[in-house]
């Protein structure tokens, strides 16, 4: 199948689960959005269970994306730092997939896919790929603490302490969560996370 046509199951199952819960969602109406047949469906994510985890999975894969975008938006580490806390927030607050992986907190509504790997027979390399451990809030942390903390030393870079920038990146990321699940007021994520990284100097 082509990639395409997995893409356009992907974005009809996304559509449908804006609309309802994911225990209503039909495969056979998520087929019918795309434009395929059901049987083309279940051929590309072998269950209702598969297709949940591949929608988790490009959603996580579209946070990270975004990460790396934000990670290189200047050429300040603070500001950096802050475009990345402030697009985890937005994210988050714009995509329900994304809150509840960086959360963890899975409402009734959504699909709720086991985060430990599960057996695949799938021929399919993207579908494989999905069925392997999804991350959890924990793996969120660590691996865009990493990013954070990889592209603020980058290659020429001048080495800084590693550790305590390692620190300091977790700080913002946690700082960004906390965000996602208590909003804050005036000046928002970016103000909080300009504050906090003063206080770490």
């Amino acid at each position: 199948m082509m990639p395409a046509a997995r893409e356009s199951l992907l974005d009809a199952a996304y559509t449908a689960l804006a609309r309802r819960s994911w225990s209503t969602v039909r495969m056979v109406d998520v087929a019918a959005a795309a434009g395929v047949s059901r049987q083309t469906l279940y051929n590309e994510f072998g269950s209702k269970e598969g297709l949940a985890r591949a929608l988790v999975r490009r959603e996580a894969d579209g946070y990270l994306v975004g990460v790396e975008r934000a990670l290189g938006s200047h050429s300040d580490a603070r500001e950096r730092l802050t475009a990345t806390a402030e697009w985890t927030a937005s994210a988050a607050r714009e995509n329900a997939l994304i809150r509840a992986m960086l959360t963890g907190c899975w409402s009734e509504r959504l699909p709720s896919p086991t985060l430990s790997a599960v057996p695949s027979s799938s021929a399919v390399p993207a579908q494989r790929r999905a069925d392997g451990p999804l991350p959890s809030p924990g793996d969120f942390v660590a691996v865009v603490r990493d990013r954070a903390v990889a592209a603020l030393t980058g290659p020429g870079a001048v080495k800084p302490d590693t550790a305590e920038l390692a620190r300091s990146c977790e700080l913002v990321v946690r700082l960004a969560l906390s965000c996602v699940a208590a909003p804050p007021g005036e000046g928002g994520v970016g103000e909080l996370v300009r504050s906090a990284l003063d206080l770490t100097k």
